[in-house]
């Protein structure tokens, strides 16, 4: 092992060899390691692209003889992220023996289910359809990688050749097939004619290389990339300009931000057409420089190469045909001008499905783009969920590499349609997609929640990330916002400080939304404060923050809401956290009281103005939470205190003692009345929730 840092202009030498040294004699452990700094380098391999093993001698737990057993990424797994569980052993003897069982290029699949007869380890994860691959071949440590550079050099129309003038005879090449037991035949083939070689580049697809040791193999990846990579950069410097030179010219920063906000929502309704979707936005320069080129239009119709970034990035983009700078504040207008370029999408997406269909193919899925450009400002994914949607614009950034790179090197060629298909439609991955866990209630949703830098608006936010939404977080005070943003995992939530008494700051919290998730399906109006003083005491400073924060904060956010609802088309929720003093008429509250009041009602009218949207617009009524509550810590409470004649320590069980049932509400409780209305009842609208335990006295009916 070397004892100083290698240096790469290409990929990242991410080898620490105290880590390893603290790995020495545990193989599975340095496999491990040397997958999870492979899968950090993004220009390496991508999300759930790839695959590495390693094989050791362990005990056959039946006859307690030595036996080679290999330990190998599992189905559906990713090698930055993989730890143990996600690892699949199998005995190396018993996948040989498959040869035996192996019928012939039709009966392939068949193969993956007697693959489960070699496992080794009971509690594996489910083998991969790589596992031949890997398991055919003779080396101790394997990686399966699908770097740009080397897809691109395996993409070129004259792969081959290319790869040849680059490694000589020290590099096998095998030519696009699908994955399965047969390629690993025709890797095991390569091999025996070629001994010696230090790797195999798959045509289309993507690179194998190998080692005695986890570090050995880790260097040869790499040297190899390097290799690849500087062969393409010295390409592109004798060249042209890169994909055919500039045709048009990007909006500025904040314009593109701008315009992408504006369009989002239109074009997540537009993908929504067969399923809810949640969108993703990035104006990369990659992107920029492929999407502004004069070449975007021969290329981009021809779709990916590599498989992995087919699957996640459909067939082919859309591209859309609007100028940069398109005005776009009408989305009537904006919608009549792009939903033709879906329409044509859609029809030729079922014309490719019936032509390329067999007998027992799965039904066509959804026929919507995954991939959507639009020159001068930018991309957008929409998938399932947001993390998704981020990996699926990664892996298109992936494939504008590719094909940067093929076209330097000769000609960029894709997957011929017939293998797309067989890809996209494998029964196999089909399974695997069955496979997949049952989707939460508030999967593919988006909710933007005031006051959520803690308190109850916080607690909101936790259950409907919980139920699966994506959640947006506003507040005045960031240095909240930032610790409860921080709470949430990667893909989940985003923050926008943001004063609701502020049309303009609404208005930016809600493009800061439809940038991160592609817009907003539940508008949660939770921010709010409370002062309780006799009318002789109230102010007018008093009055008016109240009915801002309160009344002209929940006008505002439910008419930004509406306006994003409305561009996608697909209905929504409003949900207004109000008050039992809404209700109820009781003393020192004017002020307070009245602004509740208001809310109530406004629910109300806008429910009956908005229900043609299919926008539900509801009201829940907390009433005593004191645990956990933001308002309870400051002259509230001594001002409720002082009107029930008890001191302030003890409004809790004061509180508690008074309502129907005797509970104590927290912030949860008030969260679960929330999912009570945007998860449960799809069909209630205008409608009231009391959350108090039970107060007679303000019971709506």
């Amino acid at each position: 092992m070397s004892s100083t840092v290698q240096t790469f202009s290409h990929v990242d030498y991410l080898w620490d060899e105290k880590k390893a040294a603290a790995l020495e004699g545990d193989e599975v452990g340095l496999f491990l390691y040397r997958s999870n700094i492979l899968g950090a380098d993004l220009r390496i391999t991508n999300y759930g692209g790839g695959n590495t093993s390693c094989k050791t001698i362990e005990k056959d737990p039946l006859t307690g003889e030595d036996t080679e057993v290999m330990w190998i990424k599992g189905s559906g797994g990713d090698i930055g992220t993989l730890t143990r569980k996600g690892v699949a052993a199998l005995h190396v003897n018993k996948l040989h023996d498959l040869k035996n069982r192996y019928r012939g290029i039709e009966h392939e699949d068949e193969m993956v289910a007697l693959q489960l007869h070699t496992l080794y380890d009971l509690d594996s994860a489910a083998p991969s359809i790589d596992t031949p691959l890997h398991g055919l071949l003779p080396f101790k440590h394997i990686d399966h990688l699908h770097p740009d550079a080397l897809i691109a050099i395996a993409a070129a129309k004259d792969s081959e050749a290319v790869t040849k003038e680059i490694w000589g005879d020290t590099m096998g090449w095998v030519p696009w097939q699908r994955p399965g037991f047969d390629l690993g035949l025709q890797l095991e083939k390569c091999l025996n004619e070629n001994p010696g070689i230090r790797g195999i580049v798959l045509g289309s697809h993507g690179l194998f290389t190998w080692g005695d040791t986890a570090y050995e193999c880790y260097m040869n990846s790499l040297q190899v990339i390097e290799t690849a990579a500087q062969y393409i950069e010295d390409k592109m410097a004798e060249g042209g300009p890169v994909f055919g030179g500039q045709k048009i010219e990007s909006l500025g920063g904040a314009a593109r931000k701008d315009q992408a906000a504006l369009l989002a929502p239109v074009l997540r309704g537009l993908c929504s057409s067969h399923a809810r979707m949640v969108g993703h936005f990035t104006d990369d320069e990659r992107v920029l420089q492929f999407i502004n080129s004069n070449d975007l239009s021969k290329l981009a119709p021809l779709g990916t190469s590599c498989p992995d970034h087919f699957l996640r990035t459909k067939i082919q983009p859309l591209v859309l045909n609007i100028a940069p700078d398109a005005d776009l504040s009408d989305p009537d207008k904006v919608k009549e001008q792009i939903e033709p370029a879906f329409a044509q999408y859609r029809k030729e997406y079922a014309e490719y499905y019936e032509t390329c269909k067999h007998p027992n193919s799965p039904a066509m899925r959804d026929p919507n783009p995954v991939v959507i450009l639009y020159p001068g400002v930018g991309m957008f994914t929409f998938s399932k969920n947001k993390q998704t949607a981020r990996v699926s614009a990664e892996f298109y950034i992936n494939a504008i590499n590719v094909m940067r790179g093929a076209e330097a090197i000769s000609e960029y060629t894709a997957l011929p349609r017939q293998e797309a298909f067989n890809i996209e439609y494998w029964l196999l991955e089909e399974a695997k997609l069955q496979r997949m866990p049952k989707e939460k209630p508030l999967s593919r949703r988006v909710a933007i929640i005031t006051g959520a830098g803690g308190g109850i608006g916080k607690a909101i936010a936790d259950k409907l990330a919980a139920e699966g939404a994506c959640v947006v977080l506003t507040d005045i005070a960031e240095d909240r916002l930032q610790e409860a943003d921080a709470t949430f995992g990667r893909d989940v939530s985003a923050y926008a400080v943001c004063d609701v008494t502020d049309a303009e700051s609404v208005a930016s919290a809600f493009a800061k939304a439809c940038l991160a998730f592609g817009g907003v399906d539940i508008v949660v109006h939770s921010a709010g404060l409370a002062i309780s003083k006799p009318i002789e005491s109230t102010t007018l400073k008093d009055w008016d923050i109240l009915q801002n924060v309160l009344v002209k904060g929940q006008f505002l956010m439910s008419q930004a809401g509406v306006a994003v609802m409305r561009k996608q088309g697909i209905g929504g929720d409003i949900i207004n956290i109000a008050s039992k003093n809404g209700l109820v008429a009781g003393p020192n509250n004017i002020g307070y009281g009245t602004a509740k009041a208001a809310q109530q009602h406004m629910t109300r009218l806008l429910a009956a103005e908005v229900a043609a949207d299919k926008i539900r617009v509801n009201t829940v009524n907390p009433d005593g939470v004191i645990v956990g509550s933001k308002i309870w810590e400051g002259e509230w409470a001594e001002g409720r205190a002082k009107a029930y004649g008890i001191t302030v320590e003890e409004l809790p069980a004061f509180y508690a003692k008074r309502n129907l049932l005797n509970e104590i509400i927290y912030p949860d409780d008030i969260a679960n009345g929330v999912f009570a209305f945007v998860g449960i009842l799809d069909k209630s609208t205008g409608n009231t929730l009391n959350v108090d335990g039970g107060m007679a006295t303000a019971f709506v009916r």
